[in-house]
This record gives structure tokens, sequence and C-alpha cells, in this order.
């Protein structure tokens, strides 16, 4: 059963990432006709809601996990949220190397995670 940091961390991650993506290429696709300063303005203004969820989420993670893990897990988190907003919102055409890239991730988790070699 997980427990509330777990919860907390995780959790948090995948709202935060929402926020993060979100802030980070909706403009794209929204305010491709405004001057570059107003999609940043605006950007900044939805990744404030990012930094709230996500400082707190990495403060509960950092009691069960070490900082590398908690990157790794963030950057597996990011991309859990990334491919369904690039497909789905952006309409991109998925590929082969997002399959790839997660191969990677979970090698990377493999390895972050794993005992210390001795």
């Amino acid at each position: 059963m997980l427990n509330t940091p777990a919860i907390v961390f995780v959790g948090g991650l995948m709202l935060s990432n929402g926020f993060k993506t979100f802030a980070l290429y909706w403009h794209r696709k929204s305010l491709g006709g405004t001057p570059w300063f107003v999609a940043a303005i605006t950007s900044w203004g939805i990744a404030f809601f990012d930094y709230m969820i996500q400082v707190p989420a990495n403060r509960a993670g950092h009691t069960l996990f070490n900082v590398a893990q908690l990157k790794i897990v963030q950057k597996v988190i990011s991309l859990t949220v990334f491919v369904p907003f690039a497909i789905f919102y952006m309409r991109e055409k998925p590929s082969l190397n997002y399959l790839y890239a997660g191969f990677c991730l979970l090698g990377a988790v493999f390895f972050i995670f794993r005992a210390p070699a001795q």
C-alpha cells in the first residue's frame, strides 16, 4: 500500500507536469499570432502553479528517495504526461521514438533504483 508521501510525490508531480507541459507548449497552438513575450508572460503565469505543486511534491518525495531518484521519477512522469498531451492536444503523430524514449527511461529507473554496485 502506498504511504502518504508517495501519494503526494507521484500525484503532485503528475499534476505539476500537466501545468508545466501546458505552459511550455500550448501557446504554439493557441497564441501563434501573438508576440513571443505575451506567450512567455502567460506561460510564466501557468508555470507558477507547476512550481506551487512541484515543490511540496519533491519535499515529500525526498523523505523516500535520494535526489537522483527524484529526478528520474520526475522524467518518467514528465514523459507520461507529455506523450498524451502531444498526441491528443497538439495532434502530433506518434512514432516509435516515443516508445524508444520510454525504454531508455525504464533503463534509467532500473539503474537508479538498483542496489549500489559493490
